[in-house]
């Protein structure tokens, strides 16, 4: 992986990230370097997104096989009217084409499933789901896992989301399905449609996963602070107030036991 310094435009733009101790020039060299796939790009993906690719993360792979919808605008953040009947993939391509010409961004509008999970995620740094349904967060769960890539898990509904960052790859860390256990091996999540969710919720949770993100991927790099494998925050927008559980890695988890 190449260590080029940033040019003097990137330097301007991402100047208040580097005069912080904790990132600094060799945090923000480091993210330029990074390849972060998103699966799923709606209430968590798309204001996720918005920070990550504000953060000078260079490369980027879009998962989503949804066409926005003018429900989603009270929410997804990177869309708009325009948008409405396009492919979520492509408008999000669109949008950080835009924002910012230097990102290398691949996508995808294959919907999401254990068989072809694992190619898309091949080789990135990270994977963020934020996806809607145990089935496909499962099936991401044992990618990162064969992939050996870092997983966090985002979701939200109504007035409460929950980010957590797992590692079942590496010996006695948990991954998401020790969390979730096997029960949920089908897509039966209650939807924002049936239950509603507070719009500001949902970007909470995204700029909370993109914070925790930039923590994983500058652990080793930075002094930002430890990647927190196997805690997961729950965010409660009606209090308002967070807490944190440790999840426990399962001997027995089918998803990454054999790795322990």
């Amino acid at each position: 992986m190449s260590s080029a310094p940033l040019s003097p435009a990137r330097l301007d733009r991402f100047a208040r990230h580097i005069v912080l101790p904790e990132i600094g020039g060799a945090g923000q060299v480091a993210l330029a370097q990074q390849h972060v796939a998103i699966i799923g790009l709606g209430g968590i993906g798309s204001p996720a997104l918005q920070y990550l690719a504000a953060s000078g993360i260079g490369r980027f792979t879009l998962v989503d096989d949804d066409e926005v919808d003018a429900s989603n605008l009270q929410r997804q953040t990177i869309f708009t009217e325009r948008d409405i009947g396009h492919g979520k993939a492509t408008s999000a391509r669109r949008w950080l084409a835009n924002f910012d010409d230097a990102l290398d961004i691949a996508i995808s509008d294959k919907r999401i499933d254990a068989g072809n999970v694992g190619e898309l995620i091949a080789g990135v740094d990270l994977v963020l789901d934020g996806t809607d349904n145990f089935a496909t967060r499962l099936a991401v769960s044992d990618a990162c896992v064969a992939e050996r890539a870092p997983l966090l898990s985002a979701a939200v509904g109504r007035f409460q989301g929950q980010v957590g960052a797992f590692a079942g790859h590496m010996p006695a860390h948990a991954c998401y399905r020790c969390f979730v256990g096997d029960a949920f091996d089908a897509e039966d999540c209650d939807t924002c449609a049936e239950d509603g969710m507070l719009g500001a919720m949902a970007g909470w949770v995204g700029s909370f996963a993109a914070l925790q993100a930039i923590r994983v991927l500058l652990s080793g790099v930075s002094s930002l602070g430890d990647p927190g494998w196997g805690k997961l925050h729950i965010l409660d927008g009606m209090k308002p107030a967070m807490r944190t559980l440790n999840i426990a890695e399962d001997p027995g988890c089918k998803g990454c036991g054999a790795t322990a």
